[in-house]
């Protein structure tokens, strides 16, 4: 079970959690400095997301596909361990694309 950040972190891949992170913080600045862009970098954030989430996919599979091939069997707990660090860069994704949502509907002009 995560328990701590770190550990999301780490079990999302620290290459793609990194440019997601990046992108969290563009959020957060062009939310100050160029309020139109926010929900784009959003949008960027779940496409990129969803992308790491497919290649950690592929990564599953081929982890699969050597191990039956060594021993003929897979363990199912290695199965979903690896389905569950493949949903981690999807959800944060989704985490920062709701967060440019938000701040977008916050800075919209009221009429």
């Amino acid at each position: 079970m995560i328990t701590q950040l770190s550990d999301f972190f780490i079990s999302g891949n620290m290459i793609h959690m990194s440019i997601l992170t990046l992108l969290l913080a563009f959020v957060f600045l062009a939310a100050w400095k160029a309020p139109a862009w926010g929900w784009k970098i959003g949008i960027l954030a779940l496409v990129l997301g969803i992308l790491f989430g497919i290649l950690g996919y592929y990564q599953i599979q081929d982890t699969m596909r050597r191990m039956i091939c060594e021993s003929g069997d897979i363990s199912p707990q290695v199965l979903m361990g690896g389905y569950k660090c493949m949903l981690v860069p999807v959800i944060y994704g989704f985490i920062i694309f709701i967060v440019s949502l938000v701040i977008n509907i916050i800075q919209t002009p009221r009429i």
